[in-house]
């Protein structure tokens, strides 16, 4: 007899044992014995300790949960979707930057609410954003087609830059070619700052030399620091001699390297910037038409830039070593361009102080919805 039907016969008999005279029970306390194979002693103890339906529910194990998840749900999963889906330790950081926001967009909160937003651990968001949490998995093509001629006059890059100061950029083109790399179509020239993670992307038709140049121009004048050095890949685009000429012969030549050939891990902080910068927002479409280019720049320029270098952080990786079998990556903690901009010694009070005043008039809610109607 299994486990399970012993309590099911124990129940049926204790309330008439229960009731009986005592010579019933001794018969009733005998079959049982006889049924269950109980000694007497044990036998007895449970028809006197039996209670009916009222066996204590087990203890949830653990200790009891610190967050509301219902009430934190809300404003975690409207400032984690405006924010394009960060990881849990960026989103961590940029919630005291973007609460002010999304106070003034969706209504007050209580301080209970706010200071358990402030308090939350990356652990606990992970927990909470779980249900919610949407997986992306498409892919692009490449469209870079090597330059040779150049390839003597500008040097690989080899770690030779002081990559703690502003000023020293990465470059690629991002081909809006849809599923095919036939005929005419937009690419996006993107560029980071490898010291403060600060981007800049531009629109232009095609991939001809003047078109990329020009557009490098008007990244060079939007940013808040000068270009002390300009690394790519080997695209024909970037290897050129009209390209080589603006950037080094002028007063303060700018340092041109590029990568190795094939080796994209030589460019692995734009690569990365290509994905999280304009890949999520513009996805893999194909835009072949050449009035696409001004409407991609006048958002790239405005909204777009303010968005991305204002509120979205990235870390940085400090150290990496071989710890036997394993390598151990230790990364600094996650801010935007603009946090890191400011800390940063070589960049002037002055352009600190217009930053600042610009960051004050910013609402990231409102510059998102901006990006969504665009």
């Amino acid at each position: 007899m299994s486990p399970q039907s012993k309590r099911e016969y124990l129940a049926a008999i204790v309330k008439r044992y229960r009731a009986a005279s005592r010579k019933i029970k001794t018969a009733i306390l005998n079959e049982f014995c006889s049924t269950c194979g109980y000694h007497r002693k044990h036998a007895l103890r449970l028809l006197r300790t039996f209670r009916r339906f009222t066996q204590k529910t087990p203890a949830k194990r653990g200790r009891k949960p610190v967050y509301d998840a219902e009430t934190l749900l809300i404003p975690l999963k409207r400032i984690w979707k405006t924010a394009n889906l960060p990881c849990s330790k960026r989103l961590k950081a940029i919630i005291p930057e973007w609460l002010p926001g999304y106070i003034k967009s969706y209504g007050p909160i209580s301080q209970k609410t706010a200071a358990a937003l402030l308090r939350i651990s990356p652990s606990s968001i992970d927990r909470i954003l779980n249900p919610v949490r949407a997986e992306y998995t498409k892919h692009g093509r490449a469209t870079t087609k090597p330059g040779t001629l150049l390839r003597k006059h500008i040097q690989v890059k080899t770690n030779q830059w002081d990559e703690s100061r502003p000023g020293f950029l990465e470059a690629d083109t991002v081909a809006h070619c849809g599923s095919s790399t036939e005929g005419m179509f937009a690419n996006t020239v993107d560029c980071v700052d490898i010291a403060t993670g600060w981007t800049e992307q531009r629109a232009v038709w095609g991939k001809n030399y003047q078109g990329v140049i020009d557009q490098i121009k008007d990244i060079e004048r939007s940013l808040p620091f000068p270009i002390l050095g300009f690394d790519s890949d080997n695209g024909s685009e970037f290897l050129n001699h009209h390209l080589l000429r603006y950037l080094t012969e002028r007063v303060r030549p700018i340092q041109f390297t590029r990568s190795r050939a094939y080796k994209k891990d030589d460019n692995a902080h734009i690569e990365q910037k290509n994905w999280t910068h304009v890949r999520q927002w513009l996805g893999y479409d194909r835009l072949d038409s050449p009035e696409a280019v001004p409407l991609m720049n006048e958002l790239y320029t405005s909204e777009w830039r303010l968005f991305l270098n204002f509120f979205c952080p990235s870390v940085k990786l400090l150290e990496k070593k071989r710890v036997a079998s394993k390598i151990v990556k230790r990364y600094d903690k996650p801010k935007t361009p603009y946090r890191r901009i400011l800390e940063s010694p070589d960049v002037s009070d002055e352009i600190k102080r217009k930053l600042k005043e610009q960051y004050k008039t910013l609402n990231p809610f409102e510059l998102r919805k901006a990006l969504m109607i665009s």
